[in-house]
């Protein structure tokens, strides 16, 4: 019997799935390892969020439009659009598929539609504007909605992987690899790095209650929302779905942002 991955590997997979820098020459994790990835997304939007905050925060005095250009090119290099591609593929299967099968099939397929084009383009637009918006009243405000929103909204996006059975067989997936369900020891785990961000959020930018709730309670509503018609048209997950989750969720943190602070 294979002796099972320890955490050490098993995060390591998560930022070598799930970033395009060349951690894997540093080590490389067993297959079994990569099972647990989505266990410790948030912990990888530390990463992602902070170089993208940091790239806004420093360019911003000279150029806000030029520094949020930059902070969504940098995240888009660092995780190689994976998370883009996902949202592109759930807009073409749940845009034009009239089926469970039909939609699977459309998400699988690697050329992009219509739905996919117009999704991304619309997705882009509205996080440039919410960001442009955030950085214009203060880069600090900005980059640490970023550093909160990102890993906030992968923490929600995992439950996805919790509560829902995989809607393909292994061998039918992209990465063929079925993420596990996280046991209590690695959930609280998940749900710490999932909030520990926005604690510091609360600390430096010192939002009202209200604001806090509402922060919290609209990308929770709407990342329920969407694990309720996902599991209605396909009847589980796919990574695809868990990629459009984490964006429009953390989409929506930034528009809350923009509105109520």
């Amino acid at each position: 019997m294979p002796k099972s991955p320890n955490i050490f590997s098993r995060i390591w997979a998560a930022f070598i799935f799930l970033t395009r820098l060349p951690f894997w020459r540093l080590h490389q994790p067993s297959k079994e390892a990569y099972e647990s990835v989505v266990e410790y997304w948030p912990l990888v939007g530390w990463l992602t969020s902070a170089i993208s905050g940091a790239v806004l925060y420093f360019i911003a005095p000279y150029n806000v439009l030029i520094a949020v250009l930059a902070a969504i090119v940098i995240r888009i290099l660092v995780t190689g659009a994976l998370h883009e591609d996902g949202l592109a593929d759930f807009f073409d299967g749940f845009g034009g598929g009239t089926s469970r099968e039909k939609i699977l099939s459309i998400m699988k397929d690697s050329h992009i539609g219509t739905y996919g084009v117009l999704g991304l383009i619309c997705y882009i637009l509205i996080l440039g504007a919410c960001l442009f918006s955030l950085a214009t009243m203060s880069p600090k405000l900005a980059a640490l909605t970023i550093f909160m929103a990102d890993p906030f909204a992968k923490m929600l996006a995992a439950q996805t992987v919790m509560m829902m059975p995989y809607a393909r067989r292994e061998e039918d997936s992209k990465a063929h690899n079925i993420y596990r369900r996280a046991k209590f020891p690695q959930y609280v785990f998940l749900l710490l790095q999932g909030l520990l961000p926005l604690g510091l959020f609360i600390w430096l930018i010192e939002p009202d209650t209200t604001q806090v709730l509402i922060l919290v309670l609209v990308p929770a509503l709407l990342c329920a929302l969407l694990n309720l018609y996902i599991y209605k048209k396909i009847k589980g997950y796919t990574g695809d779905c868990n990629g459009a989750i984490f964006l429009l969720t953390e989409l929506s943190i930034y528009l809350t942002a923009t509105f109520l602070i």
